[in-house]
């Protein structure tokens, strides 16, 4: 397996897969620790994706709504970029095989969602446009004649020239043998971290890897304090927990208490379009009162319900739910992370040749609360850029081939082990956090960090141990991070946060 390449590329989710083929006609490897497009975030992303297509939308009005929803800390410059990309990344995917839904031949069948002020939430299959993303975007990789799949390999260290730039990138196999792959540019489109917490969409094993092979190189960290809980997981005994889209919501789906009555807002509004953030709370201060909340769907699509979303009707199904007699039970659920790797408007780290994009990358973009629906478009509009600054810049530069780093092959963890790390994320840096829990939390993950064998136990507990000590220098309430002893908004707290791996390193020295 050891080689030379232009570009190693890891991640097999809707990012990683772009990238790979915007970085043709140079030599790509893509590593991938499943099938490729399988079990990922990308893959079950039900709402959409947001651009302004519509007659009566502008890239303008999509910057501002993505500004207003990040509870004043998006990058403005970074936003009005995203949103003026969006139609020409939506184009293009569309030439790479995508299948949107349509009104005619001249227009998409356009959504809305939480927090927009336009209809402009793009759908494939009704309810499920990542599935018809991945599908299109993995035939085509699988096609491409520059990239080299490398399926069930883990990624592990990136390896690092005497000048500190990226030299390759160490990889393990599935017969636990590493690996080094040399290239002048690694690629981390590794996912998020919900996988960390107890309840969540996400697939179980998205627990920051990326994070943590970016951290271990030297790269800076941002915003990982800020984790988004979707106020609408299916309520049902699943790991992971069905999601329940958006999209009902804007179709008119209402919030309803176990007497059917419908749930308000603080301010007395309507809950159901309010940010996903004030949305979550809501719903989990209720639930933790002892109320159990359902969402009312009953009356939307026409009676069309199976047909306009297959995906939320076979889950419900499945667990002897009818979406269409009864109220749809719902629980929040780590469902999105705005931190992660920081990253400039190309997509570049700190590190020399060292890139990211999708959810494992800041960018600035979501501040406190992400709008819904501009993942998967982030996920589609870096990699071009990532691939127009390679190709621009001195990363294209000679690498040797090298022998693997100095390790062993990773141990495993047991099932317990796994559990305990996800009660720990769940109880201590969930939905709401204070103080003595975040404390207690980096105690915990620390010394779980330290006693195990298993590379991917340990790198998901100093991730974990990351975000709760993002979470304890925060020290009020924004977006989607909730400090219980810091209930109010702090002008002084209005900036972005970063961090190092260091900063965990000294916070349990200290």
């Amino acid at each position: 397996m050891d080689a030379t390449y232009d570009a190693v590329v890891v991640g097999g989710g809707l990012a990683g897969m772009l990238t790979a083929l915007e970085l043709g006609p140079r030599s790509v490897a893509l590593v991938s620790s499943g099938t490729l497009g399988q079990w990922t975030s990308s893959a079950w992303a039900q709402g959409g994706i947001a651009a302004a297509v519509g007659d009566d939308d502008s890239p303008a009005l999509h910057a501002a709504d993505t500004v207003a929803a990040g509870a004043g800390l998006v990058e403005r410059r970074v936003a009005s970029r995203l949103a003026a990309d969006a139609p020409r990344a939506i184009r293009r995917i569309a030439e790479l095989g995508v299948r949107f839904d349509r009104e005619d031949a001249s227009h998409y069948a356009l959504g809305r969602e939480g927090a927009h002020s336009r209809r402009r939430i793009l759908r494939a299959g009704g309810d499920a446009t990542g599935a018809e993303l991945v599908r299109a975007i993995a035939l085509a990789v699988r096609a491409s004649a520059n990239v080299t799949l490398l399926e069930d390999v883990r990624a592990r260290d990136v390896i690092r020239a005497d000048d500190g730039s990226v030299a390759g990138l160490t990889v393990e196999s599935r017969d636990g043998a590493l690996h080094a792959l040399a290239a002048p540019v690694v690629v981390l489109a590794t996912g998020g971290l919900g996988g960390l917490y107890r309840y969540t969409t996400n697939p179980t094993a998205s627990r920051g890897g990326g994070i943590a092979i970016a951290a271990r190189a030297g790269a800076r960290l941002a915003d990982l304090e800020f984790v988004q809980f979707h106020p609408t997981a299916l309520d049902v005994p699943s790991d992971p927990l069905p999601l329940v889209t958006e999209a009902l919501r804007g179709e008119g789906a209402i919030l309803v208490d176990a007497a059917g009555r419908r749930i308000a807002a603080a301010s007395g509004a309507a809950l159901e379009l309010q940010p996903r953030d004030v949305v979550a709370r809501h719903i989990f201060a209720l639930r933790r009162a002892g109320e159990r909340v359902s969402l009312d769907a009953r009356g939307v699509a026409n009676g069309a319900f199976a047909e306009r979303f297959p995906t939320v009707f076979a889950a419900c199904m499945r667990f002897g739910i009818d979406p269409r007699v009864v109220p749809i039970p719902v629980v929040p659920a780590a469902h999105y992370h705005m931190g992660g790797i920081a990253v400039d408007l190309a997509g570049r780290t700190n590190v020399p040749g060292l890139y990211a994009c999708g959810e494992v990358a800041a960018t600035g973009v979501h501040g406190a609360n992400r709008l819904a629906s501009n993942s998967l478009l982030e996920s589609v509009v870096y990699p071009e850029r990532i691939a127009r600054d390679v190709a621009s810049s001195a990363a294209c530069r000679a690498v040797r081939p090298g022998g693997a780093s100095a390790g062993v092959p990773s141990g495993t963890a047991s099932s317990a082990e796994w559990a305990r790390l996800r009660e720990i994320m769940y109880a201590g840096v969930g939905v709401e956090r204070d103080e003595s829990g975040l404390s207690r939390a980096i105690g915990r993950l620390g010394d779980l960090a330290g006693a195990t064998t298993c590379a991917d136990l340990r790198d998901a507990a100093t991730v974990g141990a990351l975000v709760a000590h993002a979470a304890l220098r925060r020290r009020e309430t924004r977006g989607s991070h909730a400090r219980a002893d810091y209930p109010d908004v702090s002008a002084r707290e209005r900036h972005r946060s970063f961090s190092t791996l260091a900063d965990v390193a000294g916070a349990r020295s200290a």
